[in-house]
């Protein structure tokens, strides 16, 4: 730059900034514009790239606590009762059979209580699959005790299945330990891909900051020559990059987590509004209330800061990268 073109340059000569203080540089080189200007066209896209990513990443981590939380109630209720089912014997009288079941069942150690389905309580359970309007008396319809477990109890129900082979002919007893062991397996699934999704989010968010900072530094080089001129290091020129970019991510991430949480509370009101229909029956017995809860709000938050902490850093580490190369 040639003296004639700068005559504020002439004014103010070079000094060399001290301890890496941003202050110590000349008054002639301030500027109406920030050295990473983020109200610009590319800061707003980048806002808004990082707003939508942040949005899926909240989404994915909210649903994926959601089904947790499901699953670990569903576990809870499932682990906590069991059933016995009696088949019909014409040789035998089905009413004295679930007396004696009911009998044996209340007699095992950690059962808090043991009721039985009536005739019509177990044909109605055969509905949702036959229809209605059918004729049970000539179907052999099986017989249902639902046995409710003591909470914190653990008990052996090995001599109770013996008693009801030996006493009870068509007896059977069902702890749902393979339904358990199921619904273990697809909530974790459904876990770990949620997991998965909101790690690839991150990583895309990571590399749409790298593209970002390298144009950035791109169309500032002019003033990051001048920066290096005057004596500012390459940590001073990475901390002012760092220090707009992470304001820049933290307004995106901020604008999409805000969002995943409005949508989280209305599709729950919605789904409140619709209790009382199959529908709305079938969304509680899936997603429970369809609210996250406290966990979830924690983890959506946690997933902003993490973005932008994450646009920080590797705007940070690009810029070091950048100037290495070019130095």
């Amino acid at each position: 730059m040639s003296a004639a073109r700068s005559p504020r340059l002439r004014k103010a000569p070079p000094q060399k900034v001290q301890g890496n203080d941003k202050r110590s540089l000349p008054a002639s080189l301030s500027r109406n514009a920030p050295l990473v200007p983020v109200d610009s066209a590319g800061g707003q896209a980048l806002a808004a790239v990082i707003a939508i990513l942040t949005f899926l990443a909240a989404l994915c981590a909210g649903g994926a606590e959601m089904v947790a939380a499901s699953s670990a109630q569903w576990r809870s209720e499932i682990a906590r009762e069991v059933t016995i089912q009696i088949r019909p014997n014409p040789q035998r009288s089905i009413e004295d059979d679930v007396s004696r079941a009911i009998a044996l069942a209340r007699q095992t150690p950690g059962v808090e209580e043991a009721q039985a389905f009536s005739k019509e309580e177990s044909e109605r359970l055969l509905e949702p699959w036959l229809g209605t309007g059918l004729d049970f008396n000539d179907l052999p319809v099986p017989r249902l005790i639902v046995i409710k477990i003591q909470e914190d109890a653990k008990p052996d129900f090995r001599p109770l299945r013996q008693s009801l082979q030996r006493d009870i002919p068509g007896a059977s007893l069902d702890d749902h330990a393979l339904w358990v062991s199921r619904l273990s397996t697809m909530a974790n699934t459904i876990i770990g891909t949620g997991v998965f999704l909101v790690t690839l989010v991150l990583v895309a968010a990571g590399l749409a900051v790298i593209f970002a900072t390298r144009g950035a530094m791109a169309g500032n080089r002019e003033v990051v020559d001048i920066l290096h001129f005057v004596g500012a290091d390459d940590d001073f020129i990475a901390r002012e990059f760092q220090r707009r970019f992470f304001k820049l991510g933290l307004r995106g991430a901020a604008f999409g987590a805000g969002s995943a949480l409005v949508l989280t509370i209305v599709l729950g009101l919605i789904a409140r509004s619709w209790r009382a229909s199959p529908a709305g029956d079938q969304l509680e017995a899936l997603f429970g209330a369809f609210s996250i809860g406290w966990t979830g709000y924690l983890v959506v938050i946690l997933i902003a800061l993490l973005v932008a902490v994450i646009t920080g850093i590797v705007s940070r580490l690009t810029v070091r990268r950048f100037l290495n190369g070019n130095s």
